[in-house]
């Protein structure tokens, strides 16, 4: 396929994805979703498949169980209600289709506050082991890659990656050496969820140009020493790593942080792994040591 017949898909694949985040709420349309792409309804499915790695049904089954998974941690909202903005027309449907894919009913999902159950410092005891999390000190390398900003609530980022990775099969980007980055520019506790910002980033090689760039932007990760927190399980539940790392670990450690935001490497698929084997490395920058 011609490079410029491929960037042309990705584009067209891209619209799809962004219509398929707006309306979790409603049942998938083969035939809207063609018309979205401008593609026959006859070949659409194949291409979205070979672009994206899986079937419509699935990425929408995965966006539709991330926003649940999300919104059962920050919201308290009834889960029927959920299953209402998910499209599901039944809560028993709703509730199968979520334990198939976390491995616990929504109310136990809730309760527990995740997959699992991760002690914060006023339940721990003598060791930072029962935290369940590791953090090492790291010394980091830049590393160069093209960003795409997300603004707005950062339980919808998944969006946007969803939309870059679009892109960059489009590029022929993704390859094994292919990395994954979140970079964080705001606090969700000072800035209003609409003005949150952040960039979704895909590591490209030094002679990488960026030539269609309308919406995105080339960025270099900087190097320097930083606190490295490795996450087990659904991105949803990072909200623990981040209270551990900035509640309880900095002030552990005498560590301060750099005036530089803290970042994510994302190291599995969402679309090869279930949620409770996804891996993320979380990046905390810090101020360098004294002498």
């Amino acid at each position: 396929m011609k490079d410029n017949t491929r960037m042309g898909y990705a584009k067209r694949i891209e619209r799809v994805v962004c219509y398929l985040a707006d309306h979790l709420d409603q049942p998938l349309d083969l035939n809207r979703l063609a018309d979205e792409a401008c593609l026959s309804p006859y070949h659409f499915h194949r291409i979205y498949v070979a672009f994206t790695g899986e079937t419509l049904a699935l990425t929408v089954r995965r966006l539709r169980m991330h926003y649940a998974a999300a919104n059962l941690l920050v919201r308290d909202v009834g889960i029927s209600i959920l299953a209402k903005e998910t499209g599901y027309g039944s809560l028993q449907a709703f509730n199968r289709v979520f334990k198939e894919s976390y491995g616990l009913t929504p109310s136990q999902y809730r309760a527990r506050g995740g997959l699992t159950k991760i002690l914060m410092p006023n339940e721990m005891h003598d060791s930072e082991m029962f935290a369940g999390y590791e953090v090492t000190i790291q010394p980091r390398e830049s590393a160069r890659a093209v960003a795409l900003r997300h603004q707005g609530s950062y339980m919808e980022i998944i969006h946007t990656y969803e939309r870059l990775a679009a892109w960059a099969a489009g590029q022929n980007l993704f390859n094994k050496n292919t990395r994954v980055f979140v970079v964080y520019y705001d606090d969700p506790a000072l800035v209003a969820c609409d003005d949150l910002r952040a960039d979704i980033c895909i590591s490209v090689p030094d002679e990488f140009v960026l030539k269609d760039g309308a919406s995105l932007n080339m960025i270099q990760l900087p190097a320097g020493r930083c606190a490295v927190l490795k996450h087990c399980g659904a991105h949803p539940e990072l909200i623990n790593a981040y209270q551990y790392l900035f509640g309880d670990w900095l002030g552990r450690h005498n560590e301060e942080p750099d005036d530089q935001p803290h970042f994510e490497e994302h190291l599995t698929n969402p679309k090869s792994v279930p949620p409770s084997q996804l891996e993320t490395l979380v990046y905390l920058p810090l101020k360098p040591r004294p002498g």
